[in-house]
């Protein structure tokens, strides 16, 4: 394991990009932004400061697409750091807390809604003692990025989280207080069917912990890389969705990964508790993302 980047208010959503730099947001409040850092990780700047961006993906365009979670927006944004509000409801009703996002096969935009309102769970900025007693209506939703009309592809979650296509082409998404990871079927590139449960990242369950699936992403070989918030690791799940592999991080609460330009076989990982993105050699590529 190297250091990539440290110093960094509570990373997330690391988006690799052409050119060998990354991107970042930092949720921290005195930050709220979504920063770039050079190929060698030595130079960084700021694109934009929009509050607490959580979520990234980069589209075909080269326009980056933003989970904003204090806004409770998707937001369009160029990488000069102009941004405009894409969609902020559902059918009149506000989103909550928007976390993460990819786009699947067919273009369209798909991002999870934790829930809950950011507010509630952690007023002041410290998680409410009695977090796991809320009452969570997690979401995922489906964004036609011509027309911006929302679609509700399923509810009712715990904290829903990352997101991710796998090599199959079907939507995987993560349950942060239970630990599960549901596996949707695609046809036509849409979601069809109900959620299946896929596989579980936590070792030893203790409800009085903070602990679950946070960002992932697949690897070509198939596998899907989960990084563990308040594990310290990132857990590998199988085909069959069996855990194949655990990969400790500096910090116990890695947020989220990317994978290295194509050949390069690493993950890039980014942790809060450290401030720090981390660089692990792996033995696969990451699968391709849908643009």
């Amino acid at each position: 394991m190297t250091i990539f980047a440290k110093d960094l208010g509570f990373p997330e959503a690391p988006v690799s990009l052409p050119d060998g730099s990354f991107l970042v947001v930092e949720m921290s409040p005195d930050k709220g932004c979504v920063t770039q850092i050079s190929a060698d990780g030595n130079t960084r700047w700021i694109l934009a400061k929009t509050g607490r961006p959580n979520g990234l993906a980069r589209d075909r365009y080269g326009r980056i697409w933003v989970a904003e979670t204090a806004m409770r927006a998707v937001l369009k944004m160029t990488m000069a750091g102009d941004y405009t509000v894409f969609a902020s409801a559902w059918l009149g009703e506000p989103f909550l807390f928007l976390n993460d996002l990819a786009f699947g096969p067919k273009g369209d935009l798909y991002v999870t809604d934790s829930g809950v309102a950011v507010e509630t769970i952690a007023p002041g900025g410290e998680l409410n003692p009695d977090y796991r007693s809320l009452s969570y209506d997690g979401r995922v939703y489906r964004i036609d990025v011509g027309t911006a009309r929302v679609e509700v592809i399923d509810r009712g979650m715990q904290f829903t989280n990352g997101i991710a296509f796998g090599p199959d082409r079907n939507l995987y998404i993560a349950e942060t207080l239970t630990g599960n990871i549901y596996r949707y079927a695609l046809r036509n590139g849409k979601v069809t069917g109900r959620r299946e449960l896929f596989g579980n990242v936590i070792e030893r369950f203790d409800p009085k912990e903070l602990k679950g699936p946070d960002g992932m992403k697949f690897g070509a070989d198939g596998n899907l890389y989960v990084a563990v918030f308040g594990q310290g690791n990132v857990t590998v799940l199988g085909k069959t969705g069996e855990v194949i592999d655990r990969i400790p991080t500096e910090g116990i609460f890695p947020t989220n990964l990317a994978f290295a330009a194509s050949g390069e076989k690493k993950i890039y990982v980014t942790d809060m508790q450290s401030g720090s993105v981390q660089v692990f050699d792996v033995a696969t590529d990451g699968c391709a993302l849908h643009g």
